[in-house]
């Protein structure tokens, strides 16, 4: 028999649980438990008593309650070997000094061959001491059951709230994965539009440079142009100063030899 991982909840022997898979339809199939008959020398499970002393029938009823209290609080553990259904129930022996000083030693135990971390947040850690806790709800509910199903009520609360925290944990990472894709798709379509912007301003540069050739070779034309009329103009004007003086010297000639 390979029995289920080791916990540090107090369980009785495991009881093998034979099938009938003659009846065909569920209802029909019944369990029937049967005492443990191991093959390779794991622990035989104590029969029932035949015929000895019995509990009161108060006791025996307290006894019964206090068992299925325990078993809807710790639900019993199940596993499957070779075909064989294996069922094992929690313990409803009464703990006493030694087990708590055993459990505290069993717990620093496996927090260190596990290795679980000592601070920040640790699953192996969480795991141990929510079955550590487990078994202080078993010892109390076997002392007094309505503490136990307060402390029960206290470890739900404290799970569902732990389980809340991861929720809005997953969800703030999820929010933070969003964020961090849409600022990168918005890095690149910015990227891709500063390397578009830069590409119109490298053809509005050119389109200057080429604008101002043209004023400078305009300008230079123009200046060309004006520097020849305004050296034809200034001939121009030599001439008709020539002529003019010309014309002035001929016509005071004729006119002398007429007054004397």
């Amino acid at each position: 028999m390979i029995p289920p991982n080791s916990s540090l909840v107090k369980y009785d022997n495991p009881v093998l649980v034979s099938r009938n898979t003659e009846k065909k339809t569920p209802r029909a199939r019944a369990l029937k438990t049967t005492p443990q008959q191991p093959t390779n020398g794991g622990p035989v499970p104590n029969p029932p008593p035949k015929g000895g002393s019995k509990l009161p029938p108060m006791e025996q009823q307290k006894a019964q309650q206090t068992d299925e209290i325990l078993n809807s609080i710790l639900p019993p553990r199940e596993w499957t070997e070779n075909g064989q259904l294996w069922v094992q129930q929690v313990s409803s022996t009464p703990a006493t000094r030694l087990d708590v000083v055993n459990l505290q030693e069993q717990l620093d135990m496996k927090l260190q061959q596990r290795q679980a971390r000592e601070t920040g947040i640790c699953p192996v850690r969480r795991e141990l001491y929510s079955q550590c806790f487990d078994e202080l709800i078993r010892q109390v509910t076997i002392e007094c059951a309505e503490r136990g199903l307060l402390l029960l009520r206290v470890r739900d609360e404290i799970r569902m709230t732990v389980a809340a925290y991861q929720t809005l944990y997953e969800s703030s990472v999820a929010f933070g994965m969003r964020k961090a894709l849409q600022a990168e798709q918005g890095k690149y379509d910015m990227e891709k539009k500063i390397e578009e912007l830069e590409g119109e301003k490298r053809d509005l540069e050119r389109q200057v440079n080429e604008l101002k050739a043209k004023c400078e070779a305009i300008e230079k034309r123009e200046a060309e142009r004006r520097s020849v009329e305004e050296k034809k103009h200034t001939e121009e004007i030599q001439f008709l100063k020539r002529t003019n003086q010309q014309l002035k010297t001929q016509l005071e000639g004729i006119i002398a030899p007429k007054k004397s």
